[in-house]
C-alpha cells in the first residue's frame, strides 16, 4: 500500500522574494523600472542642453581692473578736537538769566535767554527781526518743554540753539551754524537739512538726546524738496 507523505507549505511569495533581494536595496517591479528609464533620460538631455545655453551666452569682457589702495596725503596731520566753544553739543549753562524751578523753558523769556548766550560769547545779540519765531518742543523727552532759537546772520547763513533747564539753570544744549535748508522734528530726533554742491540732494544730520546730551544719531543724503507754503508752528510738547 502506498503511502502518502504530508507537503511542506510554500512559504509567502514576499518572504520568497526576500531570499534574493539585496540587503539595504528595495526590490522594484519591471514595469515601475521600465517608467524610470525614459524619465532619465529626459532629465539628461534638458540638463545638457541647459549647460550648452549657459556656455555660449558667456562672453569675456577682457581683464578685470587693478584696484589700487587709496593714497593718503600727509598721513601725518590730524585735525585737534574741538574744544568747549566749538563743540555743539556742549551743555552751557546761559549766564544772568533767572532760574527755572519748574523746569520748562515755556517760563523763560525766549529773546532774554537767546540774548544773553550770545552776549556771553563776546558777540552783539541780534536784531529781533533776524530771530526767528521761537519753538517749544520736548526734545529731551523729559516731559518738559525746550526752546528752539534760530538767528538768521545773513541771507543765507543761520544759527541754530537749543535750550533746556537742568537742575533749575537755564543750558545751551546745542548751538550750530549753516545753511539751514529744513529743520524737522522725528520721533524726538532733530533733523537738520543743508544743501550740497548738487542741488538734488541735501545732508542730513540727525541728533537725538541719549539722556546727558544731544548726540549725533546719523547722517545721510536725502532729495532737496520744493519750497512749502509757511505754517503755523510753536508748538507745545
Amino acid at each position: 500500500m502506498r503511502r502518502w507523505r504530508p507537503r511542506t507549505a510554500l512559504p509567502p511569495l514576499s518572504a520568497r522574494n526576500a531570499r534574493f533581494s539585496l540587503p539595504g536595496r528595495s526590490r522594484r517591479s519591471p514595469r515601475s523600472s521600465l517608467l524610470v528609464l525614459p524619465v532619465c533620460a529626459v532629465l539628461t538631455s534638458l540638463a545638457l542642453l541647459a549647460g550648452c545655453a549657459g556656455v555660449e551666452g558667456l562672453q569675456s569682457e577682457g581683464r578685470a581692473r587693478d584696484v589700487d589702495a587709496p593714497l593718503v596725503l600727509w598721513p601725518e596731520y590730524s585735525p585737534a578736537p574741538p574744544g568747549r566753544d566749538e563743540n555743539p553739543v556742549a551743555l552751557v549753562p546761559v549766564p544772568n538769566v533767572p532760574r527755572i524751578p519748574s523746569g520748562t523753558m515755556a517760563d523763560a523769556n525766549p529773546l532774554a535767554v537767546l540774548d544773553a548766550d550770545i552776549a556771553a560769547q563776546g558777540r552783539t545779540p541780534p536784531a529781533p527781526k533776524a530771530v526767528r519765531r521761537p519753538e517749544l518742543h520736548d526734545i529731551t523727552r523729559d516731559g518738559k518743554a525746550n526752546l528752539i532759537m534760530a538767528v538768521d546772520l545773513d541771507p543765507r547763513t543761520s544759527e541754530l540753539r537749543v535750550y533746556s533747564v537742568r537742575r533749575t539753570v537755564v543750558t545751551r544744549v546745542l548751538v550750530l551754524r549753516g545753511v539751514l535748508a529744513g529743520v524737522d522734528l522725528a520721533a524726538g530726533h532733530l533733523v537738520i537739512r543743508e544743501p550740497t554742491k548738487d542741488p538734488r540732494y541735501v545732508s542730513v544730520t540727525d541728533y537725538v538726546w541719549d539722556g546727558h546730551s544731544m548726540s549725533l544719531w546719523n547722517l545721510t543724503l536725502d532729495d532737496a524738496r520744493t519750497p512749502q507754503t509757511p505754517r503755523a508752528g510753536g508748538g507745545s510738547p
